[in-house]
């Protein structure tokens, strides 16, 4: 897709401000604008419509208005990591993970659900998913334990890259970059890392907030297509302090989570590769360009200090 040259670019920058002058955060302009960018050839149609509808706002994950299922059960007490994996896609999953395993990072988060008796790690693979993956059906315990995920990955995970706003670390791995080329095997590893990481921080959420949230961003979403994408709406002003936050920030949040998962991984399996720091300087501009509001969430990542003077 071609790109707009700068100054009809500049004039979308203040047609976009002057439809929302007020209305919107610091946080939700960047959020939603961001996204926008993704979707040029719709730049006609209001901003909040097309994040809402487009799958291009994404491209790896759902779409935004879809919900995320979640069941409450009893513990499990034969729980570890569940293989369902289609007959078909066998050859290539096992290259994934043996990928994904080659690293000690990669191990360990293996590691801490198969020998976990108390939860059901399921993975799967599926078509619909294309070259994204998805995590979701979350089952929690009758104490708000989660003690289940299921984790399904696209058949065509190891090609196509999510783009840069909310996949900073996903996108760093361009196998077109003149200085270095990924292996698919690599990129596939690196997106089933991400998804590792929303299990993980999925674990430490509360319980009821969580379902509070999946249960009223769809509501939020209906009044939103209903009013004409008024955010001012009382009622989505209330529903938003009962989640701590609209639907996109929500969902941002855990998709950055599920990032810092992915430049763990990345540390460990790509530190003594030539293309290492080509990887983490792109890593490094993403995050300052789309991810400013986070940047404190990758610094805190252990051996990044070290990364960021080895890399200059």
């Amino acid at each position: 897709m071609k790109l707009f040259r700068v100054p009809f670019f500049l004039l979308l920058i203040l047609a976009f401000w002057a439809t929302f002058p007020d209305c919107l955060s610091a946080q939700q302009r960047r959020s939603l604008f961001s996204a926008k960018l993704f979707s040029v050839a719709d730049y006609s149609q209001q901003i909040l419509p097309d994040f809402y509808n487009a799958s291009t706002v994404t491209k790896y994950h759902p779409r935004l208005n879809e919900t995320i299922e979640y069941t409450v059960v009893k513990k499990p007490i034969a729980g570890g990591v569940k293989e369902v994996i289609p007959a078909k896609f066998q050859g290539k999953y096992q290259k994934w993970k043996a990928e994904l395993l080659s690293t000690e990072f990669g191990r360990r988060q293996w590691e801490n659900y198969s020998n976990n008796k108390q939860f059901i790690l399921t993975i799967t693979i599926s078509g619909k998913e294309g070259h994204g993956a998805g995590t979701g059906k979350y089952q929690w315990d009758e104490t708000g334990e989660l003690v289940g995920a299921t984790i399904t990955l696209g058949s065509k995970l190891d090609k196509g890259l999510p783009n840069a706003i909310y996949f900073p670390v996903m996108n760093s791995l361009s196998s077109e970059e003149p200085k270095y080329r990924i292996s698919k095997n690599l990129l596939a590893a690196a997106k089933f890392a991400h998804e590792f990481g929303h299990v993980n921080q999925t674990a430490k959420m509360n319980s009821n907030l969580f379902q509070l949230q999946n249960k009223l961003m769809p509501v939020y979403n209906e009044i939103l297509l209903k009013n004409g994408y008024n955010i001012n709406d009382q009622n989505l002003i209330e529903i938003t302090k009962q989640m701590g936050g609209t639907p996109v920030e929500i969902w941002e949040n855990r998709e950055y989570w599920g990032e810092t998962n992915a430049m763990l991984y990345l540390i460990d399996r790509i530190n003594k590769e030539n293309f290492y720091c080509s990887v983490f300087n792109k890593i490094k501009r993403n995050i300052s360009l789309y991810a400013k509001d986070y940047e404190e969430r990758f610094e805190q990542i252990e051996d990044t200090k070290k990364l960021v003077s080895e890399c200059r």
